[in-house]
């Protein structure tokens, strides 16, 4: 007999809802291309009827590359679980956890990691600009950064100074919740951690004001990106080490 071996089917999952549509496309046909030889595969953008799709295509497991809300908080991923799908990336808790940059920064406080003194402002406050600068100014004093609790890709961060707070803060004014950081300069620095793995280090040097949205995505930027990061073996182990930590407690994938 002449067996056929054949193609598992993988889909990916690109576009949604969020502010963060445009670049989960671009994302989706990246990896498409990367995979289209070796799987069959199709991209898909999940819109009402999206799980009849899914059960009509019958994937043997699903590539999610939705970013931001309703991709990366635990949304589909709870959809996926229900229908017994297989997927890629971190799970239903892991993915609420982190896309929540307060809950986030709870753990880390009790897990004694370092991360950024804050307050955050919610509905009740927000129309009070002149009490949040003060507020602001007594807790944390200037310059600050304000970002949305939930957001991805750096999008509606800002870094901002006494004269543009107000300002910067009345972007944000949809958010049921804002999160204020002291601002904290240095060097931006990603570790990739996969299961119990650190696959290494990448420094991002900007030539932006930071590491924002253009900054990740546009050729136009020209961010740098540097591998090996020049660091001492001994601090560029203890960073890698934070980031191990982090994935740990978070219970990333």
């Amino acid at each position: 007999f002449n067996f056929i071996k054949m193609k598992k089917k993988i889909l990916i999952l690109a576009g949604g809802y969020s502010k963060e549509r445009d670049i989960s496309i671009k994302t989706a046909k990246s990896v498409y291309n990367q995979i289209k030889k070796d799987f069959k595969c199709k991209i898909l953008d999940p819109k009402k009827d999206f799980i009849k799709d899914i059960r009509k295509f019958r994937p043997n497991v699903i590539f999610n590359a939705l970013h931001g809300r309703y991709g990366e908080d635990g949304y589909i991923q709870m959809i996926l679980e229900n229908e017994k799908i297989k997927y890629t990336h971190s799970g239903v808790k892991a993915s609420s956890i982190c896309i929540n940059k307060l809950i986030s920064k709870e753990i880390f406080l009790k897990t004694k990691i370092l991360t950024p003194s804050y307050i955050v402002l919610k509905d009740n406050l927000r129309n009070d600009y002149n009490k949040i600068f003060s507020i602001t100014k007594k807790k944390l004093n200037f310059p600050v950064v304000v970002k949305p609790i939930n957001e991805g890709s750096s999008v509606g961060v800002y870094i901002c100074n006494k004269n543009n707070f107000k300002k910067n803060l009345k972007k944000l004014n949809n958010e049921s919740e804002v999160l204020v950081e002291k601002y904290i300069p240095g060097r931006e620095i990603q570790v990739a951690i996969m299961g119990k793995r650190k696959l290494g280090a990448i420094e991002l040097v900007p030539r932006r004001q930071f590491y924002d949205y253009k900054a990740k995505y546009s050729k136009s930027a020209k961010t740098k990106h540097i591998l090996p990061v020049d660091l001492p073996k001994k601090k560029l182990a203890e960073i890698e080490n934070i980031a191990l930590k982090v994935h740990k407690i978070t219970g990333c994938r």
